[in-house]
């Protein structure tokens, strides 16, 4: 699509503006103090519910093209992740010829029980980005999940690891039969340990378990007490591990980055448990609110700013990956995008892989205890080549909408280009014809092409290397610094 693009010169506010806030730029990778996290070539993806996956593909126009805007950015297919509630509801049927088989009383409902056939891991082949895909445990049937893990090895090339159960903790409310005795963490841990080798040692693959993916706070349910007890044997077979987290709250608690920046930190352990045996960790399951969203909440512009927020907080932590939920398709408030309207937190999402393209580190320049936050991404080289700031203060959209100067130093350039992510107020819902906007453009509903003109804010270094951007309350910034 040809791309219209408007160029507006901004003067650089004074460095010294009453109650702007400074963050240093740093030079180099591992210089200034900060901490430097390694950026996976593609940390943002998604997680599709797993009776819905064959949905998402096959009969939602937008899936593909907002997965290629983000390729676009990066080079590289986001990754994705097959699974949720349904996984553990799901039996491996050889014999069907239907990617899935179920019947629920309403089309917005999920299946308690269903099927799915050869097919589905076929489909699921065709994508050309990784994948996880999640299968069963908790029914206790591990001679069914081998055979389906051993169809996915065969028909997904770029198969990057199997789940073995979807957020076990929950497993003894649901009635599931591998929790009808004794069943809490250290039993979950044992059984991982046990289902790990097993279906390993079966597939005749190593480094192929996404182990964890539980969704209560750690430490009772986290990595650090699972990799305690895991000897040289089950190692071998995890690739990596998940957590899932879905914070919640009003839009407000929400989006406020010091709130996130405090949730980021609840898995800080788990995460240098898993560094120090060589592992990754991700956020295999997340978004906004559990259950699907709420409608107050999650198709929010301050949802969309979360979602930003959130990812750079994460990655600037050591976290991997992190895969967004999306869920029942027609039944989804936290959704990226449906059928018919695109999901405001696709904004935020897009924002954050613009950070991130092509970027070999990122770090946190802030110290997560104010509304105000910036990050910044480095090049293979370790030079700074993108900057992003964020101001988190609250705009319901009546009454005077602040503002807040932030200043950049350390910029080498004689001026610096920006793309503004904005939008009338934290309340702005694409589905109900919000102005939400990155860089002066939207994404069309139903095809999730880019739509509108470019708008590239220009502003001026000044001799010592600093440049000074207004932000208004509610509104991300992203600087090229390059």
């Amino acid at each position: 699509m040809a791309k219209a693009t408007a160029i507006f010169v901004l003067t650089a506010v004074a460095a010294q503006s009453v109650g702007a806030v400074t963050f240093a730029v740093p030079s180099k990778v591992g210089t200034g103090g900060y901490s430097y996290a390694p950026l996976d070539p593609a940390p943002l993806g998604v997680s599709l519910e797993f009776f819905t996956f064959p949905s998402y593909v096959t009969n939602v126009t937008a899936t593909s093209q907002c997965l290629e805007n983000w390729r676009a950015l990066t080079g590289v297919w986001p990754p994705i992740r097959i699974g949720g509630t349904t996984q553990d509801r799901a039996q491996y049927d050889a014999s069907t010829s239907a990617y899935v088989v179920y019947s629920v009383a309403k089309a917005a409902d999920a299946p308690m029980t269903l099927t799915f056939g050869p097919k589905f891991m076929t489909l699921a082949g065709t994508y050309a980005g990784s994948v996880v895909l999640g299968l069963n445990r908790a029914k206790n049937n591990i001679q069914n999940t081998i055979g389906a893990a051993k169809v996915a090895v065969a028909e997904i090339k770029n198969l990057l690891a199997i789940e073995l159960g979807n957020e076990p903790e929950y497993w003894v409310k649901d009635g599931q039969p591998i929790a009808s005795g004794t069943w809490n963490s250290a039993t979950d841990r044992a059984s991982q340990n046990d289902w790990n080798i097993r279906v390993g040692n079966a597939i005749g693959k190593t480094n192929i378990i996404q182990a964890g993916n539980w969704n209560d706070s750690p430490p009772n349910w986290g990595a650090a007490g699972l990799i305690a007890t895991e000897n040289a044997t089950v190692s071998q077979y995890v690739r990596h591990y998940a957590h899932h987290n879905y914070p919640g709250g009003s839009i407000q608690k929400l989006m406020t980055h010091s709130t996130t920046a405090q949730n980021i930190r609840v898995f800080n352990a788990d995460v240098a448990a898993a560094t120090a045996v060589g592992k990754q960790y991700v956020l295999g399951e997340t978004n906004s609110v559990s259950g699907g969203g709420a409608a107050g909440v999650s198709p929010t512009f301050g949802s969309a700013l979360w979602t930003m927020d959130y990812t750079l907080r994460a990655t600037s932590s050591n976290i991997s990956r992190i895969y967004f939920h999306q869920g029942t398709v027609g039944n989804c408030q936290y959704c990226f995008w449906g059928r018919h309207s695109m999901g405001s937190p696709y904004y935020g999402a897009y924002a954050a892989v613009a950070l991130m393209a092509g970027a070999k580190h990122i770090a946190a320049l802030d110290t997560g205890s104010t509304n105000y936050a910036a990050y910044a991404a480095f090049d293979s080289s370790g030079a700074p080549v993108r900057a992003l700031l964020y101001n988190s203060d609250y705009y319901a959209g009546s009454g005077t909408r602040s503002s807040q100067s932030f200043t950049l130093s350390g910029l080498t350039s004689a001026s610096v280009r920006a793309k503004r992510l904005t939008a009338s107020s934290a309340l702005s819902r694409v589905d109900q014809g919000g102005d939400l906007s990155f860089g002066g453009q939207y994404f069309n509903n139903v095809t999730c092409t880019i739509g509108g003109a470019e708008n590239i804010e220009t502003t001026a270094v000044s001799g010592g290397g600093q440049a000074t951007f207004s932000l208004k309350a509610t509104e991300a910034l992203l600087v090229y610094l390059q």
